[in-house]
């Protein structure tokens, strides 16, 4: 496919992946919004609850590690799409669970695809878009997640109060279709093509390992480990916020279900908004100003909310919470695939993202923990200093634009050439 073909198909591919991060997205805050009544049905404390969040995150962690990989062996388009599959009917036999322990086991499977899926997704529509508007479109490709937010909200409100939380799971089987469409319907990207070309022209003994790759060149060693880091408090901070918002706003501040839904639907939509603009802000700013901002001020944030909420002022700091916290996710995957080449992306980005899942696994049990001793809203304003270090590390270490996704000439794995792609920065 020639970079014109591309050019006309992007849209398409935006469309197929958006809608598959929806579902990704309200996947994942289901098992929020449904914490409660897990709690009660299954007669849980908040620690053991914390630990559903956190074992989730390790299943997504392992996802997004090997599916990174694998998208880099066998393809972006392909892999997406067995992905997809896995973790729709995964969360679909959610709903047939009669024990804690099942739920447990369940859930940690499906989370692989979810974080697969993520990781996938967001890496193929970077290879999609020019430069001069790849983080605006990719930070509206991120508000998917939130309008998933936002769609898993709305069904929890209309059918858990009736129906309990179990046909909440089963409507997730209904993507499959989308897997189906993205497998026939979207090209593998020019760029991941062409660098399978030129690999199967080498001689085997002269091809590389991509984590080998990886860690035999100082340099984007360096910039790796700075990105496990940063992704290690970017998502201590994000999925503790996320995992325990629901529950703060029935435990800690007393609202209803209904109440509690209604509040939460304000800050997702917010957040929609959050995400959209760092993305615009991001092209035409920079993308490392904007995060570092974005952090800072998530970071300010979550202590307010904690100290100085009143009747009269929470759904204003909701709202300000919800347009803040995801805002860094706008610039994320941008940022992230520009600091490593077309033939190691998907290992680096997938490696160096979901590695930080592992760190962050803790922060859904130890806001559990905190809870069982102080409060919840305790808990969530110390996440404050995980998003402040999320912003200060790739202010220190991070360049942006290191290399260009869109651009074929990085793709080239001899060194010479690694080293010519290392000077695309000025697109």
């Amino acid at each position: 496919m020639e970079k014109s073909q591309n050019n006309k198909s992007w849209v398409v591919v935006f469309i197929a992946c958006f809608l598959g991060l929806v579902v990704d997205g309200m996947d994942l805050q289901m098992l929020s919004l449904t914490l409660p009544s897990l709690i009660e049905e299954f007669g849980i404390s908040n620690t053991q609850a914390g630990l559903i969040g956190t074992l989730s995150l390790v299943g997504m962690a392992v996802g997004g590690i090997t599916g990174g990989w694998l998208s880099d062996r066998f393809g972006r388009v392909r892999m997406a799409t067995y992905m997809l599959v896995l973790f729709t009917v995964g969360t679909a036999l959610l709903g047939l669970v009669q024990t804690y322990e099942q739920f447990m086991i369940i859930r940690f499977l499906s989370a692989i695809g979810i974080g697969a899926e993520y990781t996938i997704v967001t890496m193929l529509m970077a290879e999609y878009v020019p430069t001069q508007k790849r983080t605006t479109i990719l930070g509206t490709l991120q508000a998917a997640y939130s309008v998933g937010y936002l769609v898993a909200a709305l069904l929890v409100g209309a059918i858990l109060p009736e129906y309990g939380w179990r046909p909440l799971y089963f409507i997730s089987i209904i993507p499959v279709v989308l897997a189906i469409y993205i497998r026939y319907k979207v090209p593998e990207p020019t760029s991941w093509v062409e660098a399978k070309k030129l690999e199967k022209t080498q001689p085997k003994q002269v091809r590389k390992n991509e984590w080998s790759t990886i860690f035999k060149d100082p340099r984007t060693r360096g910039i790796f480990l700075f990105w496990i880091l940063t992704s290690v408090f970017l998502q201590f901070g994000y999925y503790g916020v996320g995992t325990w918002l629901p529950s703060y706003l029935i435990t800690d501040l007393g609202f209803n279900f209904k109440t509690m839904t209604g509040y939460l639907v304000g800050s997702y939509t917010a957040m929609i908004f959050g995400k959209i603009l760092a993305g615009i802000l991001s092209d035409k700013f920079g993308r490392r100003k904007i995060y570092i901002t974005a952090a800072i001020a998530t970071a300010i944030s979550l202590p307010v909310i904690y100290l100085y909420n009143t009747p009269g002022n929470i759904i204003i700091l909701l709202t300000i919470l919800g347009f803040l916290y995801g805002a860094q996710y706008g610039i994320n995957s941008t940022y992230m695939s520009e600091s490593f080449p077309t033939h190691i992306r998907g290992t680096a980005v997938g490696g160096a993202y979901n590695t930080g899942r592992f760190g962050a696994a803790i922060a859904p049990i130890a806001i559990g923990i905190i809870a069982e001793t102080q409060s919840i809203g305790f808990g969530l304003a110390t996440l404050g200093i995980a998003y402040a270090l999320s912003g200060i590390i790739p202010a220190l270490f991070i360049r942006e634009k290191i290399y260009d996704p869109y651009e074929n000439k990085e793709n080239v794995s001899t060194p010479a050439n690694e080293e010519t792609a290392a000077t695309i920065t000025k697109n």
